[in-house]
């Protein structure tokens, strides 16, 4: 049996990556969905009937084995969705955000996804259109009125971004670009979100199959570009 695409989805038990990986399924792709902790990969990847590994993109041993795990199942990589994210700081005021929390804030949201992209690269080298997608955040856009919610998060955000714009320039090849899912009704969202965590994944779905590889180093939202 031929493999179509072979997308990894980092943190996809629940929220956008886990309604991502349900959509680009029944689209026919080889979904992996990633989480630290093997139990939940293992449970949403049955829920999904997909793949799964465990992975902590804060630690080199574990992005290693889960490396050659991918390496030795599939031997490539379409498709990298660096979706995993954590937001501590919710109604925090930058004059009195802890350094350790925006330290532990980038630790994931950006160092992790640089750390990520790092490992899989030579597996999204193997693919003939390799993809990588970053999940950014509206917080993080320098256009438009300033705003004080959640600061170490909103800064990784931007940061983000600027990794999408400096990965997009070293890895010609590679279709870099980051996302704005828009307000979503996630654990991270809540419940007062007017999107589905299906809309929110629409975009992350389209820019791993549909989008012209042309698009590069872009901020996109409703599969549209956006300002930064």
């Amino acid at each position: 049996m031929s493999i179509d695409k072979i997308i990894l989805i980092t943190g996809a038990t629940r929220g956008i990556g886990f309604a991502a990986g349900q959509i680009l399924s029944t689209r026919g792709a080889n979904v992996i969905i990633s989480s630290r902790d093997l139990n939940r990969a293992k449970s949403a990847g049955i829920k999904l009937d997909c793949d799964w590994v465990q992975l902590d993109i804060t630690d080199d041993e574990s992005c290693s084995k889960a490396f050659a795990s991918i390496s030795e199942r599939y031997g490539r990589l379409d498709v990298l969705v660096n979706n995993s994210a954590i937001l501590l700081d919710h109604y925090e005021s930058i004059v009195t955000l802890k350094t350790k929390m925006l330290e532990e804030t980038f630790s994931t949201n950006v160092i992790g996804t640089l750390r990520a992209t790092q490992f899989f690269l030579p597996l999204l080298e193997k693919s003939k259109d390799p993809r990588i997608i970053n999940l950014s955040s509206g917080a993080g856009q320098l256009d438009g009125e300033p705003q004080q919610w959640a600061p170490a998060y909103s800064i990784s955000k931007t940061a983000m971004n600027m990794l999408t714009q400096q990965l997009s320039v070293a890895l010609p090849r590679v279709m870099v670009n980051s996302m704005c899912p828009g307000w979503c009704r996630t654990e991270m969202g809540g419940l007062e979100a007017p999107l589905s965590p299906e809309e929110g994944a629409d975009t992350m779905v389209w820019l791993a199959l549909d989008a012209d590889p042309s698009l590069r180093g872009k901020f996109i939202k409703e599969r549209k570009v956006i300002p930064w």
